[in-house]
């Protein structure tokens, strides 16, 4: 029987996003994995390693989609910078919401071995961090990137979790929240 076509490493990574978006990480198994593929799980291990490597590999993936959403957001609102970076900080929410499972093994891991290169995290993050320094300044970009993106993905996940059971409008909760952090930077 011919090895299906289909396999390789870019689609092994995709279906098993896809897999923890359906069912949970917990639920992912390479002979899941491999049976979606009709193919046998150690055939998996040229193309991934192990499970290790291969959830190393769909964070990689969900943490490039979730700066393309950013950056994309970012595009939409390029003169004024609180709005631009309230774009970008509504593109983080929603792509939480869109992609909860992955996002929360993004986020939510210690693993070293799960994670992304941190070279590359900071590639990525640093023009989120320029934007920053347009309302705070250089000196204090990074102190106000790091509690911009402490609050919105804080409020990311007490929203996944249903922990925000009060009531209320939870987006424009957020938007106020989000402009009111930004203002509080912002240099006078």
């Amino acid at each position: 029987m011919p090895y299906p076509a289909q396999v390789n490493r870019e689609h092994i990574i995709r279906q098993a996003r896809e897999m923890i978006e359906a069912e949970g990480t917990a639920k992912l198994s390479l002979a899941g994995l491999a049976a979606a593929f009709g193919i046998k799980a150690p055939s998996l291990y040229r193309h991934v390693g192990n499970k290790a490597s291969l959830l190393r590999a769909v964070n990689l993936l969900t943490t490039e989609q979730l700066f393309a959403a950013m950056n994309g957001a970012a595009e939409t609102a390029v003169s004024d910078p609180h709005a631009r970076l309230l774009a970008i900080f509504h593109a983080f929410r929603r792509f939480a919401h869109d992609n909860p499972n992955s996002y929360q093994l993004m986020m939510v891991n210690r693993e070293d071995a799960l994670r992304p290169d941190e070279d590359l995290l900071v590639q990525m993050v640093l023009p989120i961090q320029t934007y920053m320094a347009e309302i705070c300044g250089e000196a204090n970009s990074l102190a106000a990137l790091r509690g911009a993106l402490a609050l919105v993905h804080g409020f990311a996940m007490l929203e996944l979790n249903q922990q925000l059971r009060r009531g209320g409008d939870l987006d424009a909760a957020f938007t106020q929240s989000v402009t009111a952090y930004l203002k509080g930077w912002q240099q006078s």
